[in-house]
């Protein structure tokens, strides 16, 4: 029964695991961002600039302060994983809770009554600093490649 359900498991290669969380963030990041912008094009270039600068400001915050804190763990225990872990391993099954916590909250926000262009401060913020963090997976990911192809 064991040996059936290992080769049922879908398993892959820690380099994989660093790709596939760094081409979320990035994913993720790329998504609210694209809705920020659709949201503040069509408000109008007034105050667009303005939101944007915040946005952009609270993505720097985010990133420094929070992201890059939890990619490093996350790669932390990526590398303490066994040989050929699962694929969707990549994030912790906590992490895999706080995401639908997110996404919930995300689309409740996107279909509230606030005006986007208010809320296109939080998705800027939020996105871009996903995507400033996903640059650490890639950099691990190509150390990683780096020292074992020098090997």
């Amino acid at each position: 029964m064991n040996q059936t359900v290992l080769k049922l498991k879908p398993a892959a290669n820690k380099p994989i695991l660093m790709f596939l969380s760094g081409a979320m963030w990035f994913g993720v990041g790329v998504m609210l961002n694209s809705f920020a912008l659709h949201w503040l094009i069509t408000y109008g270039k007034g105050s667009a600039y303005l939101f944007a600068a915040i946005g952009f400001l609270a993505a720097l915050i985010i990133h420094h302060f929070g992201f890059l804190k939890l990619a490093d763990k996350n790669l932390g225990r990526i590398s303490y994983l066994n040989d050929k872990p699962c694929v969707f391993s990549f994030m912790s099954w906590k992490s895999y809770l706080i995401v639908a916590v997110m996404v919930t909250m995300g689309i409740t926000l996107r279909h509230s009554s606030i005006p986007k262009q208010y809320l296109s401060i939080l998705y800027i913020g939020i996105g871009l600093a996903l995507l400033l963090s996903s640059i650490r997976y890639f950099r691990a990911l190509a150390s990683w490649l780096r020292n074992s192809g020098s090997n």
